[in-house]
């Protein structure tokens, strides 16, 4: 698979963000993360399931709930959402492999434990353009 995702933010089920891979600068990943949670906590109290994807203008944002984590993936809107929830599905079996239940139950809150989980997953992201840039450079 690979190089789908634009952005990726993996989070709680109370909203806070241990990772984050976000192009825009303009985006908080904290802000989104506690605005994605609540946004899932009220489609939970509507329907089973919670929020499944919304679509903005030109991006689409597919999210897949897994043991207690949403694992939350941004791609252009031309990309099938099929394709989309493999690759978060991929991610996640990923996370879950780095960061085994012992690890995730033990964890004092420091989000920086989950600094480094991109280095795992990187053929996952498409290349921020600053990367691009680097490249051509070097």
């Amino acid at each position: 698979m690979g190089k789908i995702l634009k952005d990726l933010w993996i989070l709680t089920s109370t909203g806070v963000v241990l990772y984050s891979r976000v192009i825009d600068e303009k985006i908080n990943p904290q802000l989104f993360g506690a605005l994605m949670s609540a946004l899932n906590s009220f489609a939970e109290k509507l329907s089973d399931g919670g929020i499944s994807n919304f679509e903005l203008s030109n991006l689409r944002f597919v999210v897949v709930r897994r043991r207690e984590f949403l694992f939350i993936g941004s791609t252009a809107n031309k990309t099938k959402e099929k394709k989309t929830l493999e690759e978060l599905k991929v991610i996640s079996d990923k996370f879950f492999e780095v960061y085994p239940q012992d690890t995730i139950l033990d964890w004092n809150s420091d989000i920086s434990l989950f600094a480094d989980f991109g280095t795992h997953i990187k053929k996952s992201l498409e290349k921020a353009p600053e990367d691009n840039l680097k490249e051509a450079f070097w």
